[in-house]
């Protein structure tokens, strides 16, 4: 080794010890006769004092450093004089006499401060990803997700669960999203898949026998990305044979929860975790992923818009739609800009536009005291004192709060208001930012119809079981097939979908042709797995959490890209290797392959 310690490990017990320290310059200060000289490491950083009374040549070396070069000095651990500690710094009582100095490597001005936590446009960042990852927010993430995961693996493994890996050249299957493809040199017009995730195959492994697995999982889809999304990611796949419903969310309960109380204790955690149906979680909060931090939820207003004077509002409930609402607490000063803010923002998520009723007096003020003067609304003329107070005792309103109602298709309804209730959480800042408020989503329909595919499509994939007392709903009404599906969602993410699996090769075929596959494609898709189940299946189920979703709430980041080493852009791009790129003609003759012009 080049260094005997670390530049963060130093104390005052090391003091009067030779130590020999490598790493980075992370600041360099010259001070006359003396230079000082910040050290970094990926352990932390010290200061090194180069004195030319002890070392001159270590002097003019200090001299030619600039930030970024790799150096190594030999010296003494010495107390910094009183009143010169830096207690930020866990190394801030003590300093390095330099004696002995080596540049290991000089470095360029880098494109951008590495020493400050300075904003720098996010492309800069991703093209010079390698010094990106030397500043701290950014190491501290990385550590952060090693932390992360060897817990996990720990926890599993005391728990009996056996760490195995899946193939990452698979066969194509439906999941959900586009598949990668890889084109086989070997077998001229054929394919390999990269995993969406290894939906059968842990299946495979619970028939194999395996009851408990688990594996760090890499998985990749083909889908149009968001910050919480990239087109490669990792997660916890776990799979349990024997188990139903409930065992597999206490443990995932135990797991996150033990998880923040070791790796993140700054963090609070609601337990038990809240259970919400599906049908609660989209009427209360118009998402299957509410943020659960703060207690703004959707009133349904529609009886009592059907029996107002406002065109807008009968005209919805009359074509079968739904008016619903929340309050804005203390909002109802805001201005017209503030107004027209919210409403395109409605229209954006699919609204014709927003109600807004304003309803003065001084805070505090009981329902009862509210004057029809004091309601600022253009629906104020249309609308009786009466309904007035109906609404806002629905959304839990009093005076100086502001209701915002949405009117129209429920899904489209739910949508529009869902969104303000984030936004207004965000705007008043109503999270708690160290508070993680877990939910498991329970209750999901099995099947969704595509009104563009004409067919039934799976809520969550095809491997999914219906509860048992709904299977014979799969023949006369599968609208009304229930899923043995849940979530777990955290602060408004969803970090993971899973379900008890179907065993019976006899329903899973059932449930292939419900969702419109013929009985070829079915045997040429699936014939392993179905095959497999006709050797002796368990009934088993299990979950896969994304860990860079984990991560992302346990650093406080809003974009999972802040916890990936190496991540995509928006438009899943790597801009440190220029990826995707073309390649060449002889690979492609290579891989049976010819390009053609759209």
């Amino acid at each position: 080794m080049l260094k005997t310690h670390s530049c963060g490990e130093l104390r005052p017990k090391d003091i009067g010890q030779t130590v020999t320290l490598a790493g980075w310059v992370h600041r360099r200060r010259d001070h006359g006769e003396l230079v000082f000289i910040d050290l970094r490491d990926s352990a932390g950083l010290v200061q090194v004092v180069f004195n030319p009374e002890v070392t001159r040549k270590g002097h003019e070396l200090a001299n030619q450093m600039r930030a970024e070069y790799v150096v190594q000095v030999t010296g003494e651990v010495a107390r910094r004089p009183p009143g010169t500690e830096n207690t930020k710094l866990a190394t801030g009582e003590v300093e390095v006499i330099a004696q002995g100095t080596q540049i290991l490597g000089p470095a360029k001005t880098p494109p951008f401060y590495i020493n400050e936590d300075v904003e720098v446009e996010e492309s800069l960042r991703l093209k010079y990803r390698y010094l990106d990852l030397r500043r701290e927010r950014l190491r501290d993430n990385i550590l952060l997700r090693h932390r992360v995961i060897k817990f996990m693996r720990d926890f599993l493994d005391a728990r009996g669960f056996i760490e195995i890996e899946t193939p990452i050249l698979i066969k194509s299957t439906p999941e959900g999203a586009r598949d990668y493809l890889v084109p086989s040199r070997i077998h001229s017009g054929k394919f390999y898949a990269l995993p969406q995730s290894p939906q059968q195959l842990k299946q495979l492994l619970m028939v194999a026998g395996f009851e408990r697995y688990f594996q760090i999982a890499r998985c990749f889809r083909d889908e149009d990305q968001r910050a919480d999304r990239q087109p490669e990611f990792t997660q916890l796949d776990l799979e349990m044979s024997f188990v139903d419903e409930e065992d597999i969310l206490n443990l995932l309960e135990e797991l996150l929860s033990s998880l923040v109380e070791a790796v993140a204790p700054h963090m609070r955690v609601i337990k038990p975790f809240l259970r919400l149906s599906y049908d609660e979680a989209m009427e209360r909060y118009g998402t299957d992923k509410p943020d659960l931090r703060f207690d703004l939820h959707i009133g349904d207003l529609t009886d009592i818009a059907a029996a107002s004077d406002f065109a807008v509002f009968r005209s919805a409930v009359g074509e079968g739609g739904k008016v619903k609402g929340i309050c804005a607490p203390g909002c109802a000063t805001y201005s017209r800009r503030q107004l027209d803010e919210l409403t395109e923002l409605a229209r954006t998520y699919g609204a014709p536009g927003l109600i807004t009723i304003a309803l003065g007096g001084d805070a505090g003020r009981s329902l009862e005291e509210l004057t029809l003067d004091e309601v600022k609304s253009v629906a104020a003329k249309f609308l009786t004192l009466e309904q007035v107070r109906e609404m806002a005792a629905r959304l839990g309103a009093g005076a100086g709060d502001l209701l915002l109602i949405a009117a129209g298709k429920p899904g489209m309804v739910d949508k529009v208001l869902g969104e303000l209730r984030l936004e207004m959480g965000h705007r008043l800042q109503l999270a708690d930012p160290n508070l993680l408020a877990f939910a498991f989503i329970v209750g999901y329909p099995l099947l969704e119809w595509s009104e563009g595919e004409g067919r039934w499509e799976p809520m969550h994939h095809p491997f999914t079981a219906p509860r048992d007392e709904d299977i014979s709903l799969l023949d006369t009404a599968p609208e009304r097939v229930r899923a043995r599906h849940y979530d777990i969602v955290c602060n408004g993410c969803e970090l993971s979908s899973g379900s008890i699996r179907i065993h019976s090769r006899q329903l899973q075929e059932k449930v292939f042709r419900l969702l419109g596959y013929g009985e070829e494609e079915i045997e040429e898709r699936f014939g392993h797995m179905l095959e497999a189940f006709e050797y002796g299946a368990p009934p088993h189920g299990g979950i896969a959490p994304g860990i860079d979703r984990i991560v992302m709430l346990l650093a406080g980041e809003e974009n999972i890209r802040e916890v990936i080493p190496f991540p995509k852009t928006q438009s899943a791009v790597d801009l440190l290797t220029n990826a995707p790129s073309a390649v060449s003609e002889e690979q492609l003759r290579e891989l049976h392959l010819k390009l053609r012009d759209e």
